[in-house]
């Protein structure tokens, strides 16, 4: 059982925090306790949002007593009933590489001691994992890449990264649902939304999932993409 402590986020949040690691044992433990929280206080809770290693719970003061929260989410997290590793879903994910679309592959390539090519073959050979979902609605931050890829984010970070970017940085990797600024290192495109408002599910990512990429063509990408 991993030692936990239970802190106050002013008098309408909860904070559970696990040891200080980004790893799958954290990020399992952390997603089965926030579906237990939801299975038994769902109807009375705002939210259960996920972190690298903390569980936010959010409540409505004036209709949930903050310390008798604290007692039952403590009482969970100290419990077997929350200890099952939940299995997220599998997501695949086409990738344009290279080009117009991944500036910054051969500047990685360099950094790593390898070719473009093997940049790609480095960053579809791996599944990873979806730890936090945040900064941005649905940018998923995922990982490990692997450590020849883990480079620190760019000295200059760009005003304005088209939406669909695929990128790395800080051990991660990452799809920007949207234009917005960033620092991380772009290698492709995807043709995919990783957020839009008008599906069911807006997001595309969980917290949990599985996620790999994969190589297309300039060409499969212009016949498929959605942006």
């Amino acid at each position: 059982m991993l030692p936990f402590r239970i802190r106050a986020a002013g008098d309408a949040a909860l904070v559970l925090e696990l040891p200080a690691v980004v790893d799958e044992a954290t990020s399992a433990r952390l997603i089965a306790i926030a579906d237990a929280v939801r299975s038994r206080y769902g109807a009375i809770l705002r939210d259960a949002v996920v972190g690298y290693h903390t569980l936010t719970v959010y409540f409505d003061p004036l209709a949930v007593d903050g310390a008798w929260m604290a007692g039952e989410l403590e009482a969970l997290a100290a419990s077997d009933t929350a200890s099952a590793p939940p299995s997220g879903g599998s997501v695949d994910i086409p990738v344009c590489y290279g080009g117009e679309f991944g500036p910054d592959l051969p500047d990685v390539a360099a950094a790593a001691g390898c070719s473009p090519d093997d940049v790609v073959e480095l960053h579809t050979s791996r599944p990873y994992r979806v730890f936090v979902i945040g900064f941005v609605p649905g940018f998923a931050y995922m990982g490990p890449v692997d450590e020849r890829l883990a480079l620190p984010r760019r000295s200059s970070p760009r005003t304005r990264v088209p939406p669909g970017s695929v990128a790395i940085a800080a051990g991660q990797t990452g799809i920007y649902p949207m234009e917005t600024p960033g620092g991380w290192h772009i290698l492709g495109r995807t043709p995919l939304r990783p957020f839009d408002e008008t599906r069911a599910q807006p997001v595309l990512f969980r917290v949990g999932d599985r996620v790999r990429f994969h190589a297309i063509s300039a060409a499969e990408y212009a016949r498929t993409a959605t942006w």
